[in-house]
């Protein structure tokens, strides 16, 4: 739980269900809560698909359309521009400050490294999304 002190500045970060969905040691649904609410809907927003939700059509990325793209230096530059998109219209708790990839062509994935800040708060946080591509490199 939170110290209370703290969580009053951060509560526009809110607070829910984890995802994935999961259990507490009570037996309860497990409860996310601020910068871990934040991550796991960065998570969401990057997993979910362009037209996969039925009344959220523009919901998510466009990760899945290069699944199967060569591991090149445009693959790249085509990733860290989805997930800027995705991020700036889907998750308005943070400002961007960079997206970098880390490719890995001997086992086919991008760690794709996002460094954001929490609007309002000065610290900066990084997320790493693993995504996975053609395991050859390409030029």
């Amino acid at each position: 739980m939170p110290n209370p002190l703290y969580s009053q500045r951060k509560e526009y970060l809110g607070t829910g269900w984890a995802f994935p969905l999961q259990m507490n040691v009570q037996g309860g649904i497990q409860f996310s809560y601020e910068e871990q609410k934040v991550r796991e809907s960065i998570w969401l927003i990057l997993r979910t698909s362009v037209g996969e939700r039925v009344y959220r059509p523009n919901f998510g990325s466009r990760l899945s359309e290069l699944a199967f793209a060569p591991m090149n230096s445009e693959t790249l530059l085509q990733i860290r521009i989805y997930v800027v998109e995705a991020l700036e219209v889907w998750e308005p708790r943070i400002i961007l400050d960079e997206v970098r990839t880390d490719a890995d062509p001997v086992r086919g994935k991008v760690d794709i490294i996002v460094n954001y800040k929490l609007k309002n708060y000065p610290d900066t946080y990084s997320f790493v999304y693993p995504y996975y591509l053609l395991s050859s490199i390409e030029s």
